[in-house]
């Protein structure tokens, strides 16, 4: 049932748009209040999907009624019922973040119209906002342990500055989940994040990537194409290994940090760009500096800020609490039937050497929900965890 709130001080148009509203859809059940203090007391005790709210009104107009309803944080849609003469009041609702607004009296299908299109808005934001939270709890950092607690710590100071970030940590240890929370918890969270393997891709083709070309830049470039980092102006671009990247592309990097602008590949027009870098590694760059094969301006400019995520091995505690994360994940993406683990079982995980670290106890739970036993026994671990 949706249930819609109209605020409105003359009883006529109240019974109008009620008649209206319920004549239209049986689905709609709709409630009143003759005031603005009425209303707003009425949306504090009760889950509305919407509200028509007069903009004239005693006690407290439609504009005080919206303002309060932000402060509270009721994120539902408000149509604006408005008389003649007060299109510029209306407008200043709009700006407030009222959905639309109605001249009164209401023209039947203007209304049902904009009711319509308010509700499909409302559910839309809905199912983004559980896609968002999907999406945010796959890139959860999970554990309690004092080694993942103070990257946990470094995140939230760090998340809202611009400082550039280099994570180091060796494979598997969730190097790309610090960098989606640094870019979550930023103000740049509404915008991209684009995430650069520099390992996965040929030095030849890193430059064009990065950067872009233009047509005829070289034998495949058949048109313009734009680079990594103009996908991430205004958001965020995280460079994964990027120890692996050319000392050529290096190069053009460091220009970018140092003049935040780029160049497409064949092109010598400059691209202002505002993007936020994270880097990460699993080599020593101190030891890649010194061999010559990474630059040691370039790593100045990406360890403003560093944050070094712990093996596995160094924090232990935490695998019965990503055991459970894992199933828990594990079981709502992919159906899997969720399994409780043995004390004898939990113990010989805590025990495994974990060379992969948390990917590889990942991938472990995983093959154990499929093919283990409920509860998981100690001999599922033995059977089932590589050797």
């Amino acid at each position: 049932m949706i249930k819609i709130l109209i605020i409105e001080d003359e009883e006529p148009i109240r019974r109008v748009l009620v008649r209206i509203l319920t004549d239209e859809d049986k689905a709609y059940k709709v409630e009143e209040a003759a005031d603005g203090k009425e209303g707003l007391a009425l949306l504090g005790k009760h889950n509305f999907d919407l509200v028509l709210c007069d903009i004239k009104m005693p006690k407290m107009d439609g504009i005080e009624v919206l303002q309060s309803a932000n402060a509270r944080k009721i994120g539902i849609p408000f149509i604006m019922l408005t008389g003649h003469g007060n299109v510029e009041t209306a407008v200043e609702a709009m700006k407030l973040g009222a959905y639309d607004f109605i001249s009164k009296p209401p023209d039947l299908n203007r209304l049902l119209t904009t009711v319509r299109h308010a509700l499909e808005n409302k559910s839309l934001r809905s199912e983004n906002k559980k896609l968002k939270r999907k999406v945010a709890q796959k890139y959860d950092i999970v554990g309690e342990s004092e080694a993942i607690s103070e990257v946990i710590q470094m995140i939230a100071k760090v998340a809202m500055t611009d400082a550039r970030v280099l994570i180091t940590g060796q494979n598997g240890t969730g190097k790309e989940l610090v960098a989606h929370q640094l870019h979550q918890q930023s103000d740049r969270n509404t915008e991209n994040f684009i995430e650069v393997n520099c390992a996965a891709i040929p030095s030849e083709l890193i430059e064009s990537e990065l950067f872009g070309h233009v047509k005829g830049a070289f034998t495949s470039a058949v048109k313009d194409r734009s680079g990594k980092f103009e996908a991430a102006n205004k958001g965020t671009l995280f460079l994964d290994e990027i120890a692996d990247m050319s000392l050529a592309a290096q190069a053009k990097v460091l220009r970018a940090l140092q003049e935040r602008k780029i160049q497409r590949v064949g092109n010598e027009k400059d691209i202002a760009v505002d993007v936020r870098v994270i880097a990460a590694t699993n080599k020593d760059l101190k030891t890649e500096i010194e061999e010559g094969r990474f630059r040691e301006d370039l790593y100045h400019r990406l360890a403003v800020i560093m944050i070094h995520i712990p093996a596995l091995g160094d924090r232990k505690e935490d695998i019965p609490i990503l055991t459970e994360h894992f199933v828990d994940l594990l079981s709502k993406e992919q159906g899997l039937e969720r399994k409780t683990f043995s004390k004898e079982a939990l113990e010989k995980l805590n025990n495994y050497p974990w060379t992969g670290n948390v990917r590889e106890l990942r991938n472990v739970i995983e093959r154990l929900m499929i093919l283990g036993d409920n509860p998981v026994s100690a001999e599922n671990i033995l059977q089932f965890a590589p050797k």
